[in-house]
């Protein structure tokens, strides 16, 4: 399945060009399906049709959800004081009840990635639009499965699951409890759906767009975006400019606000593909504006970029691993090596990244920012490095 994720800074209309985008390949007989993250029903507003908790067809070709965050939080919650009855009993726990169940900060967030995982698994379409929230938020849940995954593998390694006979002669030896079997069993699932989104996130039929309002903050937002996705290993396929001005100022729109797009537009280009959809002089409502924008089509680059590793032992002695940063300052980078993971920052990022099996046998040897590029260099370990007759 064709899966196409749009993001972009507050206000800049990104639900309304998702929004036109499914219905644009709808209307060419593409079965879309169009999630919305949003709280509120921006998405059903734009369709002139209501997406409701359960999917709903909004028109030929085109079906519309917004997930029910509250709803999931509960069945989760059930279904843990079910597989925790034993424990929950010996404390004298009082259950909860599913009418007392308010969801907890990041619940909405797991929900929303369970219900694009389904999307994504379905047959029942060609294409899954997502409309993500902004641009920090996107960010924040285009991370977390990654960094879910990390800390289950540290909390709860998946090889102690080996030794499920040994626990009880263990805890009996130790005096320490032991975690029981349901617990390895809960972690193990959330792993596999964790990473199931990881794989839609990096699906070749994956790409992620930027909508942006040219001007200074649009290209603060773009910059940031760019910056941040660079940091997952993603880059955007398409610069979607919105409510983009006429050029004529006689038409009655501030020449100074059209010299502020075409300046935004014209740095965009030096760096992205961008599509410019222009300003229907009111905010568009229903499907006939919405079939009005000029939005791109659903064919576009992979949004995933590699992190090579060059060899240069023969010239320098050392392997540099090249991660693609644009826009990075120099003075906001940090690196910390641990183990046999890189923690990266760069900005207001931060990415804790498992380091190639090949530099694991080395040692960091420096590291420089060019070009939009950062590259770190690895020297190998003589005492793990395989010696050569």
């Amino acid at each position: 399945m064709r899966t196409i994720l749009i993001t972009g800074s507050g206000g800049s209309g990104r639900t309304t060009i998702a929004a036109a985008t499914a219905l644009a390949a709808a209307r060419e007989g593409t079965r879309t399906l169009v999630l919305s993250a949003d709280r509120t029903d921006t998405l059903g507003a734009a369709l002139g049709a209501a997406a409701g908790p359960e999917p709903n067809r909004v028109a030929p070709d085109l079906t519309a959800w917004r997930p029910d965050a509250a709803a999931g939080f509960r069945d989760d919650l059930t279904a843990f004081q079910e597989r925790a009855a034993g424990v929950l009993d010996l404390l004298g726990a009082a259950r909860l009840d599913a009418e007392e169940v308010t969801p907890l900060p990041g619940a909405e967030e797991l929900s929303f990635l369970r219900a694009l995982r389904d999307a994504a698994l379905s047959e029942r379409f060609d294409l899954l639009v997502v409309d993500l929230p902004p641009v920090p938020g996107a960010l924040a849940l285009l991370s977390l499965p990654e960094e879910l995954r990390r800390y289950l593998r540290r909390l709860l390694p998946p090889e102690r699951r080996a030794a499920r006979a040994l626990r009880p002669v263990l805890g009996k030896l130790t005096g320490v409890p032991v975690p029981s079997e349901w617990l390895y069993d809960t972690a193990a699932r959330w792993d596999t759906e964790l990473a199931a989104v990881e794989a839609v996130l990096a699906d070749r039929d994956t790409v992620v767009r930027l909508v942006a309002e040219p001007g200074p903050a649009g290209a603060d937002a773009v910059r940031t975006a760019a910056l941040g996705l660079a940091l997952r290993g993603l880059r955007p396929d398409v610069v979607v400019a919105n409510r983009v001005l006429p050029e004529r100022a006689a038409e009655g729109w501030p020449s100074g606000l059209v010299a502020q797009q075409r300046k935004a537009l014209e740095e965009w280009q030096e760096s992205y593909d961008v599509r410019p959809v222009h300003h229907l002089g009111h905010d568009p409502r229903g499907t006939d504006d919405l079939a009005a924008l000029p939005v791109p089509g659903v064919n576009g680059a992979a949004s995933t970029v590699e992190w090579p590793v060059t060899d240069r032992r023969a010239d320098d002695g050392v392997l540099v691993w090249r991660i693609p940063l644009p826009g990075a300052i120099r003075d906001d980078l940090d690196l910390v090596r641990r183990g046999d993971e890189l923690v990266v920052a760069a900005g207001p990022f931060r990415r804790v990244v498992r380091l190639p099996s090949v530099l694991r046998r080395c040692t960091v040897n420096g590291a420089a920012l060019r070009e939009g590029e950062l590259r770190i260099r690895f020297a190998p370990d003589p005492d793990l490095w395989p010696r050569t007759r």
